[in-house]
């Protein structure tokens, strides 16, 4: 545990804080949360910080709660797993998911950690982490799909002092980036994070000067208690006393032949507190899409869902923790034992928020979500120019791929969107500027969201064409099985990636795979899933269904089949058509579920390779024994 040292030590007396001062201190903790994004996005250099956002800040109390932030890491955990002395000036720098108790997930991020001091005293901590592009290892963007160890994804860096008193440790960090194949990126994108940091830290600090330690410290108390008093109430309205429910979901694959992954979590409320029950976990993964989450983050990932469907105008952190127990068994998906590969754990951390909307709707259909996209898939495209005044120069991309969001009981879910509210996408003409490619085809895939009276959002068929020879890999998911549709709300399409090579041989990919060889003209579809529907499709307007008919979002025969809607191609609709064959669809139909995951397992991996081109997958195993440890 980490020793802390302060100056100045005598208690803080707690007082009163009148809401007018609440307010003004909570906004501008939010502000100030905003400000470190703006400053990390002016500062980095990589596409996937600079302009998709890849990062994740907070700023803490003394004791590393949460007060205000972005979901996606734990101050106490890294604190409960650094041995050294922490004083003021000290900036920390990991990216070892277990020397950190998971504080982050893989060592493509970066965690920056520093206190905040105030007349020799702790008043609260600012942390951020991002992923960089890069970090070594045996393939460029250092996520091999096939790993079986953290060793082979690029340098870990333990928990160490950046800044000690206010200086940098040169020396490290020149020995971190020499392992790295864009320096000049990491050691921006790195900068962008301590100054990130240090701006939160002079916003408190101005904020302690304004109102005093007292009054700033006990307003933080106010907020968490506040956070802890309104999940008291949510979960008592939500969850029966003393009933369990469960939820399971699948990742499909772990990139090394076995899956689908089966995670189930089940929930118990007990008086105030509920119990998540990770127990049934799939085992640990052969590949890496092991997702090492530790007690922490899932009690802020629950929290985060419970309170932005039931009252989005909480503002969340992690007051509530109190009233959240979690089991996490060992050796699991969950839970990997060291030195297991992380580098795919995407697919888990979004698989998280479908299980929670899983268990949440058990019990109150009427806010349920449908499953969407529940990751952020990855494209790199990286190699060497090969003529013209670059020769030779080596390029590298990391992008977040996007898809369609779930159908909700308040609308359609968006298409083509992130599972990350503050993801955005590279602009094409940023690609086509500064790599060489060019993008045929970003657009929308008609029908790909689930029908229901509110559609699941579409996914989208972005294709690239090369204007380099090099290599390409993807992380990506949902090839196999298929995002839920609820309440009568029909599934998703699946995700697929195919490349259309130069030479006219069309090559299908893997959802899973890296160092795929591509030739100027090659081009690939990177085509990923569409979201769940809400809610009987037979309920849903018909001009709208029409309207979408003439936006190519939904086909003409899908809105006959699925929607009961009989329109020409042009959106007309022909009324007396639609009644007649909404009713025989009524007729035919049995009760509506309220979940619709598709076709059973079985199913799935017995028409696998005729529905999907790609062999099914093997059934998961005990990870020593397929790897030979």
């Amino acid at each position: 545990m980490a020793t802390i040292i302060e100056t100045t030590t005598d208690p803080v007396t707690k007082v009163p804080v009148d809401p007018v001062t609440l307010d003004i201190i909570e906004n501008a903790l939010r502000n100030a949360r905003y400000e470190m994004d703006e400053v990390l996005f002016r500062t980095a250099l990589s596409p996937g910080i600079r302009e998709q956002h890849d990062e994740f800040p907070l700023i803490a109390d003394p004791s590393g709660k949460m007060v205000v932030g972005q979901f996606g890491l734990s101050v106490p955990d890294f604190l409960d797993n650094f041995s050294g002395t922490v004083g003021e000036g000290d900036i920390l720098l990991t990216s070892d998911p277990y020397a950190c108790g998971a504080a982050i997930s893989h060592a493509n991020d970066w965690l920056i950690v520093l206190p905040i001091f105030h007349s020799g005293r702790v008043v609260g901590w600012s942390s951020m982490f991002g992923h960089m592009s890069d970090v070594g290892g045996k393939t460029p963007c250092s996520m091999p799909a096939d790993a079986h160890t953290i060793y082979e994804e690029g340098v870990v860096i333990p928990p160490f002092k950046l800044y000690q008193s206010g200086e940098l440790n040169e020396t490290a960090l020149d020995i971190i980036l020499n392992q790295v194949r864009m320096p000049d990126w990491n050691r921006a994108d790195l900068n962008g994070l301590v100054a990130a940091c240090t701006t939160a830290s002079r916003r408190i600090v101005e904020l302690c000067d304004r109102f005093g330690v007292e009054v700033y410290l006990s307003a933080l108390d106010a907020l968490l208690d506040r956070n802890y008093q309104a999940m008291k109430v949510l979960l008592a309205t939500l969850f029966d006393d003393g009933e369990t429910i469960e939820f399971s979901d699948f990742i499909c694959d772990d990139g090394c032949g076995y899956g689908p992954y089966e995670l189930t979590i089940k929930l118990t409320r007990t008086g105030e507190k509920i119990h998540l029950d990770f127990s049934e976990a799939a085992p640990q993964a052969v590949g890496p899409v092991n997702y090492f989450i530790n007690e922490n983050l899932v009690r802020m990932f629950f929290g985060i869902y419970v309170i932005t469907v039931a009252d989005p105008q909480i503002l969340w952190n992690d007051g509530f923790y109190p009233l959240i127990d979690v089991t996490i068994p060992e050796d699991s998906f969950w839970k990997p034992r060291y030195p297991a590969a992380l580098n795919g754990r995407n697919h888990g951390i979004g698989r998280v928020f479908d299980l929670f909307g899983g268990l949440l709707g058990k019990k109150n259909p009427e806010i349920l979500n449908a499953a969407g996209f529940s990751s952020s898939p990855h494209f790199m495209y990286s190699g060497h120019y090969d003529g013209g005044p670059r020769d030779g120069e080596w390029f590298q991309l990391y992008s977040i791929g996007f898809g369609g969001i779930p159908g909700r009981p308040m609308g359609d879910g968006p298409d083509g969107h992130s599972l990350w509210p503050s993801f955005v996408n590279i602009p094409c003409e940023y690609l086509e500027s500064y790599y060489p490619l060019r993008i045929e085809r970003w657009e929308t895939i008609a029908d790909t969201g689930g029908a229901g009276l509110h559609r699941g959002g579409n996914g989208v068929d972005v294709a690239y064409r090369f204007g380099e020879p090099g290599t390409i890999a993807i992380h990506d998911d949902r090839w196999l099985t298929y995002p839920w549709g609820v309440n009568g709300g029909k599934p998703g399409a699946r995700g697929r990636k195919w490349i259309q090579r130069a030479t006219g041989e069309v090559e299908i990919l893997p959802s899973k795979i890296h160092d795929v060889p591509v030739a100027r003209g090659d081009v690939l579809h990177f085509v990923t899933w569409g979201g769940g529907g809400w809610g009987d499709p037979l309920e849903r307007d018909p001009e709208l269904v029409a309207l979408e008919v003439r936006r190519r979002l939904v086909g003409a025969d899908a809105a006959a089949d699925a929607y009961g809607v009989v329109c020409d191609a042009d959106g007309t609709v022909d009324v007396a058509a639609t009644g007649a064959r909404r009713e025989a669809i009524r007729a035919e139909r049995g009760e509506l579920p309220v979940f619709d995951k598709g076709p059973s397992i079985p199913e799935l991996l017995e028409r696998c390779e005729e529905e999907t081109g790609l062999p099914a997958p093997r059934p998961p195993v005990n990870v020593r024994k397929a790897v030979g440890a």
